[in-house]
């Protein structure tokens, strides 16, 4: 099996997340600055907004997680769905960017409409990728592998947002006539971000993006295999029910999803107030005009590079002390990092970056190793139940993730609101600065402890499950 799987193969599945992770980071890092400071909607609102359709989108995943595992094609039953939903992909995104002239009820109604259905999309294509995982190999060890390009090429992802928006906002900004003097306008929405005067240029950028978006989608499908085969008789009338009765009994699992939901919550409350921390808390003792967006794109990017040396770390660590070790020391170091932030003044950028960077490697020795012991799980119901439920089961990792991001988008909109944050001024209250720099510090700790406990209950680690997955290979092979 392993001689089968190719480099290509590799690269062909990390582009799959690499086009998932480039609208995925505009969304948790851009999205509600976005609402605020260009669409014009109050934080509290968008944060509202972000809860009810996250919480919405969450619930779909399993329901498309079934709908895969009962998909029949001749390219398989989790791969056509790239295929089909790279350009909805695309377009829907582009449209979550528009910003039409409506006033502030219709503003509200575009956000919740074109979210949504950015959302659905994504699930659309998200949960078959991941459920990928589950049967390109039965190796272990390999998902490992497979899961550690998928991250790395998230990050990459990730860093070409990151690289290209502000440049392409600023290029279209100019472009469409908005002018050097008005993009740089320091008195728009009383923000030093460049970007803000010129609406219109943000969907000029996302679109480019989601171009890019959709080719790696058809690369991906294009390259990679199924090769793990699930007997249709499993799908049979009364299946689903099944499938889920079984699922609620997967006590693995249900540790798993805990966790998911803490990680994401940990980096979405970072991700979601990093740029407001840096134009409103930092900037203050700089008089150099746009230092906060750039030193705030700085930082994250930073944060993406810190994030692919914890992917690279995932594999050998795991290695060394298992899967669950790994997860529980990387969480409990990014709890303790995540603390300092609190306690850092605004001149003090030196240890400002150098935090970020020692979180970000920890964060990225988790999401790897996440996917991974997903898929980990798919084997251990089909030995405990004879059921394999692939996409149900990868499903509800991307659900825990959206749950997370729901839950981390929602507290991030609430507190700005409740501890006084001002869209509109230029210069924010002791009291909302205090909240910004709470949120870069003990909330994402927070989640962290939260997922360090919940793993350290996770039952399947590297023996238990050398025995089950030679279980599963007699079992085949019998069956042929």
């Amino acid at each position: 099996m392993k001689d089968s799987v190719t480099f290509r193969e590799k690269i062909g599945y990390g582009f799959g997340d690499m086009a998932s992770s480039m609208f995925w980071k505009i969304f948790g890092m851009y999205l509600l600055f976005f609402y605020t400071k260009v669409f014009g909607i109050t934080p509290a609102a968008a944060g509202t907004m972000f809860l009810v359709t996250r919480i919405w989108d969450s619930l779909n995943d399993p329901i498309m997680g079934l709908l895969a595992d009962r998909t029949r094609s001749r390219w398989g039953r989790y791969r056509p769905y790239l295929l089909w939903g790279a350009l909805p992909f695309a377009a829907i995104g582009v449209l979550t960017f528009w910003t039409p002239d409506f006033g502030m009820t219709g503003k509200l109604v575009w956000a919740y409409v074109t979210y949504t259905a950015m959302m659905m999309v994504y699930t659309l294509v998200n949960v078959p990728y991941a459920s990928l995982l589950g049967v390109m190999t039965p190796d272990t060890k390999l998902r490992n592998t497979f899961s550690s390009y998928r991250m790395f090429f998230a990050y990459v992802g990730s860093l070409v947002t990151f690289m290209l928006l502000q440049p392409m906002v600023d290029f279209f900004a100019g472009w469409l006539g908005g002018g050097e003097a008005d993009v740089l306008n320091e008195s728009v929405a009383g923000s030093d971000v460049a970007i803000s005067g010129m609406p219109e240029a943000w969907t000029c950028a996302v679109t480019v993006i989601g171009g890019l978006c959709a080719l790696l989608f058809w690369l991906c499908f294009r390259w990679t295999r199924e090769r793990i085969r699930v007997d249709d008789s499993q799908h049979a009338k009364g299946s689903v029910g099944r499938d889920l009765k079984s699922l609620a009994r997967n006590a693995p699992w249900w540790i798993l999803l805990v966790a998911g939901v803490a990680v994401l919550l940990f980096n979405s409350i970072r991700d979601g107030v990093a740029i407001f921390y840096f134009t409103d808390y930092v900037r203050s003792a700089y008089k150099l005009p746009h230092l906060g967006w750039t030193l705030g794109t700085l930082y994250l990017l930073l944060g993406q590079l810190g994030n692919m040396a914890g992917v690279a770390l995932a594999v050998p660590l795991a290695a060394r002390i298992g899967k669950k070790g790994a997860f529980a020391a990387a969480m409990g170091a990014a709890a303790v990092l995540s603390l300092f932030f609190f306690r850092l003044e605004p001149s003090e950028l030196g240890w400002l970056f150098t935090l970020q960077a020692l979180v970000s490697v920890a964060a990225g020795v988790v999401l790897p190793l996440l996917w991974s012991m997903y898929a980990d799980i798919v084997d251990y119901e089909e030995y405990r139940s004879g059921r394999r439920p692939t996409g149900l089961i990868l499903s509800s990792s991307s659900m825990s993730q959206k749950l997370g991001w729901a839950l981390g988008g929602a507290v991030t909109g609430w507190l700005l609101t409740a501890f006084g944050y001002d869209q509109s001024a230029a210069v924010q209250s002791g009291e909302a600065i205090a909240g910004v720099r709470m949120m870069m510090s003990w909330l994402p700790a927070s989640g962290c402890l939260l997922a360090a406990a919940a793993v350290l209950f996770y039952p399947l680690g590297e023996k238990r499950m050398e025995r089950i997955t030679a279980e599963l290979a007699l079992r085949r092979k019998t069956n042929e």
